[in-house]
């Protein structure tokens, strides 16, 4: 297993997970309570006591994501690059506090845009180092037999935070106002996820990390530039951002899409939570199917399928059976696009340059994912109707999907 001994340790595939419960346990709570699950998952919760306190529109308050997105293109790389220069537990720690200090001045907003704004620009720059490029390139580095599985369980974290966080918010919210409800989000990163990173969280170099030299010198793989050469790297990049905006468009659009077909509320109240439990168990199945067959194909059969959803969607009449199956094949794709990445991207680049050439791809998707909303909203706006935009991803994800099929066999990395 070269990935394990270049790590400095040894170990046999069946014991891996003995060895490495604790980072997956810190990578879970880390990601979880990050950057990637906390602002997406809970604005929406936020829009209606700001709008009433402030006099905000929903765009204006929905703004904030998209200048999430725009400093993560930027944020984002560079976070990957501290973590393959310094180590990963040193920029996790650093980012989980800051991160968490920052959400926390959200309870101090007053009624200022600007303000509010500033804010999710300094939370989004200071909370890269919490982002999936930082917690999965040390999963990489423990397990090698199981990775798949194992950056599926440490991905869960989202779909967890993303299923617990609404009941918490209510409660938090209910009792004592949407201000306290920034605190409540503000602590987990810092009472919760912290400690278990500070605790459990290692690098199987920390030897190497004490002496002050860089950690991903002895490990495998290319360097960025190396990486930036090879055809496979920008195939990747590029399909991404298709896959990305048709999955992550029609998701947050899936309430309006459903009452355009004319299902009613009630009804929907229980289709929807549907995405976030199959996105958990998309992970863990994904991961299951990474170990055992060639990655490729299994991006290409997961991430293509929601074009079935698409086309059900777009169906002048929709009842509520197929609506079900249509949400749980995005949900399923939605627990499997980020592990899918790291795993091709630890398989085809290795682990010298991983954090660095992981957050270009990271980029890619959450651009597509941050502007596929606003645009499917535009089009439904322009035509009256989702079906333009959901046939369109009905087409885009196969084919973006096939493409990962000319990867080829994994190279023989040094």
């Amino acid at each position: 297993m070269q990935s394990a001994t270049v790590a400095g340790y040894e170990s046999h595939a069946t014991n891996e997970f003995a060895q490495g419960w604790r980072v997956l346990v810190a990578s879970l709570l880390g990601i979880g309570c990050g950057l990637a699950a906390m602002p997406f998952y809970t604005v929406g919760v936020f829009a209606p006591h700001l709008a009433k306190e402030f006099g905000w529109s929903f765009g204006e308050i929905m703004a904030g994501l998209t200048i999430t997105t725009v400093v993560v293109i930027v944020a984002a790389p560079a976070a990957g690059i501290l973590c393959d220069r310094f180590g990963t537990r040193r920029v996790a720690i650093s980012s989980l506090v800051m991160f968490g200090l920052a959400y926390l001045s959200l309870a101090m907003l007053g009624n200022s845009l600007v303000q509010f704004y500033v804010t999710w620009a300094v939370i989004a720059t200071l909370g890269a180092g919490t982002l999936p490029i930082t917690f999965t390139r040390t999963v990489n580095q423990w397990f090698d037999r199981h990775r798949g599985v194992a950056l599926g369980i440490a991905m869960t974290g989202t779909g967890v935070f993303g299923v617990l966080c609404k009941p918490l918010l209510a409660w938090v919210i209910g009792g004592w106002g949407w201000r306290a409800g920034y605190v409540a989000l503000g602590l987990l990163p810092l009472a919760l996820a912290l400690p278990a990173v500070v605790l459990l969280f290692r690098e199987p170099l920390q030897a190497t990390l004490a002496e002050g030299t860089a950690p991903s010198a002895e490990l495998p793989g290319l360097t960025k530039s190396e990486a930036l050469r090879q055809w496979r790297f920008w195939l990747i990049a590029i399909v991404l951002l298709p896959i990305s905006f048709s999955l992550a468009g029609a998701v947050p659009n899936l309430e309006p899409i459903l009452l355009d077909r004319g299902i009613d509320q009630a009804t929907i109240l229980t289709l929807t939570p549907l995405i976030g439990l199959t996105a958990i168990a998309g992970r863990i199945v994904g991961g299951w199917l990474l170990d055992r067959f060639w990655a490729p194909a299994v991006a290409f059969v997961l991430l293509g399928a929601p074009a079935i959803s698409c086309v059900i969607l777009a169906s002048a009449q929709l009842d509520p059976g197929m609506a079900r199956f249509a949400i749980l094949l995005l949900g399923f794709a939605l627990g499997i696009e980020y592990d899918v990445v790291a795993y091709l991207t630890s398989r085809y680049f290795g682990m010298k340059s991983y954090s660095a050439i992981y957050s270009v791809f990271y980029v890619c998707f959450a651009t597509g994912a941050g502007f596929g909303p606003l645009i499917f909203g535009i089009i439904r706006d322009w035509s009256h109707d989702f079906a333009p935009a959901l046939l369109s991803a009905a087409v885009a994800l196969p084919v973006c999907a096939g493409a990962f099929l000319f990867l080829g066999r994994y190279p023989q990395l040094k």
